[in-house]
């Protein structure tokens, strides 16, 4: 019996287009299978975070970490059930390290109420002298990194990152479709990343 007999004809679409992005590269497979499921993920995140911008961050995460795991996608399941499971594993990470932290501020204080209250009053922005200068390392090195990447991809990074654009204002910045700006940026962070990863030692 052939290993795809058992799914249905979007799934097995989904899987022809999996091959297409492994075997020959395809570009636009990736686009396609972004396109695919980029809304319904995003909904699905936005549900479990409640916060439209972990939401975006953490769709694009969850294909990025889908696309670098492709070769090892079997059949088995669907390529939706796989992504997702993906994607809500990845995101229960993200809201445990946020609760960590969140913890950590409130376990400063008995749990009075007016611990309690005091917590509730601490900026969650604001930063030590310490973090502020990591911070600013930080940036330091991610801009040295950033000049790196083609103009096109800094551009987008430079618009995502420094300045703070949402997605609609990167598209209408630069007359992209919307799609078009998400899929780049997405690949701009892989980049990245790669150049991060090579250079992790000076870091």
């Amino acid at each position: 019996m052939e290993v795809t007999a058992h799914l249905t004809e979007k799934a097995l679409r989904d899987y022809q287009l999996v091959k297409r992005a492994i075997d020959d590269g395809d570009q636009k497979a990736y686009a396609e299978l972004m396109k695919n499921y980029r809304d319904s993920l995003y909904f699905m995140l936005l549900k479990m975070t409640n916060n439209p911008h972990d939401a975006e961050d953490l769709t694009i995460e969850a294909f990025g970490k889908a696309f670098k795991k492709l070769h090892q996608y079997a059949p088995e399941y669907a390529f939706s059930t796989w992504l997702f499971k993906i994607a809500s594993n990845n995101c229960i990470d993200f809201i445990r390290k946020k609760k960590k932290y969140t913890f950590s501020i409130d376990a400063n204080y008995d749990d009075d109420e007016t611990g309690t209250e005091m917590a509730s009053k601490i900026p969650s922005q604001t930063l030590d002298p310490e973090e502020e200068l990591v911070k600013k390392q930080k940036i330091i090195l991610m801009r040295e990194v950033v000049e790196k990447l083609k103009p096109h991809y800094r551009t987008l990074i430079e618009l995502r990152y420094f300045k703070e654009f949402s997605y609609e204002e990167i598209a209408n910045e630069l007359n992209l479709p919307l799609g078009t700006v998400k899929a780049q940026l997405f690949r701009a962070r892989e980049f990245l990343y790669q150049i991060l990863k090579n250079s992790k030692e000076k870091i």
